[in-house]
């Protein structure tokens, strides 16, 4: 039997959710054996072992024994070695101009994520105005080079691969700070290509009710598994299951509420 590449990561993690939407545009998802990483557990001696002690996630190991770290270079390799049609552009032009595109997504998260975890509420128009402020960029950037397209291109391509996990992750916004997209013209073909790839079928590894429930404490401010004042569980646990969870509450400024109403109490 064929050596299978191993990927260890987050199952959670929109980093990693972008190798998942690659392989399944590719079809080659039984090419790779997905190892996920529970982040609110020690990390096991032999995975630290094989890192050298770090714990950056993903991580791809190959049949022929190397690591690979970060998500765009783990992307670009599958698109590389894979069987099939690669996901980037074969002209070289169009695929100057995705990767242009792509160089924004590291802008997008940087406004993002902070607004995520930001607990300063009178800060909050201050991170919206900021994400929204990449969001025009974008908009802009996708009316210089398609204009009346859905995607950048004739097809979901690598720069949507690229953007689309994050892209849901904003979800979290929605629910907890009621963000959204202005009715604007500054936002019209931004919109348009945002809501085309959140609803991709290659991208349904994840949906917004799991996003929310896992991210709750991350919009308490607390991330990869660290534990909010006050509770012993981390809403990013593997058990109990998202779906056997309730919806979290929407004030995200109010106190936590406990592991009991969070539904994260594991039965003995």
């Amino acid at each position: 039997m064929t050596a299978k590449h191993i990927l260890y990561h987050i199952p959670a993690c929109p980093f990693s959710q972008r190798l998942e939407v690659l392989l399944t545009l590719r079809a080659q998802l039984d090419a790779v054996e997905f190892r996920g990483i529970d982040v609110t557990k020690p990390h096991d001696p032999a995975f630290l072992a094989m890192t050298g002690g770090s714990t950056r996630l993903p991580v791809l190991q190959t049949p022929d024994g190397g690591l690979l770290r970060e998500s765009l270079v783990i992307l670009d390799y599958f698109d590389e070695v894979l069987p099939g049609e690669a996901v980037r552009r074969s002209d070289p032009m169009e695929h100057a101009i995705e990767a242009m595109l792509i160089c924004e997504e590291g802008q997008l998260t940087g406004a993002g994520y902070p607004f995520i975890v930001n607990q300063v509420a009178e800060t909050r128009e201050t991170h919206r105005e900021n994400l929204l402020a990449v969001f025009r960029q974008i908009d802009a950037f996708l009316v210089e080079h398609s204009p009346d397209g859905t995607y950048l291109f004739d097809a979901f391509g690598l720069a949507e691969t690229v953007f689309t996990p994050m892209l849901q992750r904003f979800w979290v916004l929605e629910y907890y700070e009621g963000f959204e997209l202005p009715e604007e013209d500054a936002y019209h073909r931004v919109r348009r290509w945002r809501d085309a790839c959140i609803a991709h079928p290659a991208a349904g590894q994840v949906c917004r009710e799991e996003v929310v429930k896992l991210y709750y404490d991350y919009a308490l401010g607390a991330g990869l598994g660290e534990l909010v004042d006050g509770r012993a569980a981390s809403t990013l646990a593997f058990t109990p299951s998202w779906q056997d969870r309730p919806w979290p509450p929407k004030d995200r400024h109010a106190p936590s509420v406990s592991d009991a109403t969070l539904g994260l109490e594991v039965q003995s």
